[in-house]
């Protein structure tokens, strides 16, 4: 017979007790324990890993103090270009033209007419364009043609100009097709015509300007279209500079940069400049790292020679490549004539570069010679060469 085992009715748990037994029972200071208190210190170090003294330093690299440096920077670079025509050196018969063109312009309160210069890089034309805008006591904006792709590039530009304002575009030959349009009616007219909305809708509209002077700068005149080339009412060149021009150029530049330098020193420099101001500065920034390196001073003629013999700057002003297309020709085809594309495969120079970039000065001294049948070395480069 099974036997049946009876509980007190005050002790049989009912189902939901037998559920909380089953937990343990959690104190609210257990529950505090599981919690970690976070202290105010904890809580801001849980915020930022960047202490006070970090984001102090932070806004330091942002101060006026710095950015009062970085400008002090900029200005010293700049004050390498003249600020005046009198203190532009070279170019005389440019710089009459200006003067008297300026000096109508302000008389008759009137901006200047546009300008374009051309030339060989490196001669002044972006110079000459903030010198202009000094002298006339106006604004100038800078631009370069290849940064003008789309319309509202060039629309941007003009609106926003001031009256008598000076708008310098480098390189000007390369503007594309509608932008270079645009201009037309903003040279002639002083006003521009937008197109708004497109297919039937479309309608132009017609912006004044406020009378401002264009000037344009490039190396390549030949390609510059009629339409406007016409529209420019004054058409300056910019020729290659004598050595005593770059000695000046030289010298003002040392004086600039405090560095001590002997007249034959600044001619040495000068002479193989090959007539271009930017080359001169180049140069003597070049000798001048040399001088503070072996703690020499002044900039004598034996040391600017050490210096750009280094750079393998010869007294011509030819550097390595340019003796290696002399030597190519002479070596390998018998001083020519020889064609283009079998220089540059000789020389593993691209043909683009020698064309533009080594051709032009060789040509000027005498070095070699264009003839229908292919380059010639001429006399002059043997001897100069020692061959």
């Amino acid at each position: 017979m099974p036997i049946k085992r009876s509980f007190p009715e005050s002790s049989s748990p009912s189902p939901q007790e037998a559920k909380e037994a089953k937990k343990p029972p959690l104190s609210s200071q257990s529950k505090e324990a599981k919690k970690p208190p976070l202290s105010s210190q904890s809580k801001e170090a849980k915020k930022s890993p960047l202490s006070s003294q970090s984001k102090e330093a932070k806004k330091s690299l942002l101060s006026s103090q710095s950015i009062n440096q970085e400008e002090a920077k900029e200005s010293h670079e700049e004050s390498i270009r003249p600020s005046s025509l009198d203190e532009y050196i070279g170019q005389k018969s440019l710089k009459e033209i200006l003067k008297i063109a300026i000096t109508a312009a302000q008389n008759r309160d009137e901006s200047l007419d546009h300008l374009l210069l051309y030339g060989p890089p490196g001669l002044g034309k972006t110079t000459l364009a903030l010198i202009l805008a000094s002298q006339m006591g106006v604004g100038c904006k800078i631009t370069a043609a290849p940064a003008l792709e789309r319309p509202r590039d060039i629309t941007g530009l003009l609106i926003n100009l001031a009256p008598g304002d000076l708008l310098f575009i480098d390189e000007i030959h390369r503007l594309n097709k509608v932008t270079e349009e645009l201009l037309y009616p903003a040279m002639e007219d002083y006003r521009l015509d937008i197109t708004i909305g497109k297919g039937q809708g479309a309608r132009t509209r017609s912006l004044s300007l406020p009378k401002f002077t264009l000037v344009g700068a490039t190396t390549k005149i030949g390609a510059l279209t009629s339409p406007l080339r016409d529209r420019f009412g004054l058409i300056q060149r910019l020729n290659y500079y004598e050595v005593d021009e770059l000695t000046l150029i030289v010298k003002r530049t040392a004086k600039l940069f405090n560095t001590p330098i002997t007249e034959t020193g600044a001619v040495e420099i000068a002479v193989r400049s090959r007539g271009t101001p930017r080359i001169a500065n180049r140069l003597f920034k070049r000798v001048r790292d040399y001088a503070q390196v072996e703690e020499i001073s002044p900039i004598s003629e034996e040391l600017a020679s050490k210096a750009l013999d280094i750079l393998n700057i010869d007294p011509k002003g030819l550097d390595q490549t340019d003796r290696l297309v002399l030597k190519t020709i002479i070596n390998q085809f018998q001083g020519g004539p020889v064609g283009l594309d079998a220089v540059a495969a000789a020389t593993g120079e691209d043909t683009k570069t020698i064309e533009e970039v080594y051709e032009p000065y060789l040509l000027q001294i005498g070095y070699l010679n264009r003839t229908p049948r292919g380059r010639v070395v001429t006399l002059a480069a043997y001897k100069h060469l020692g061959l």
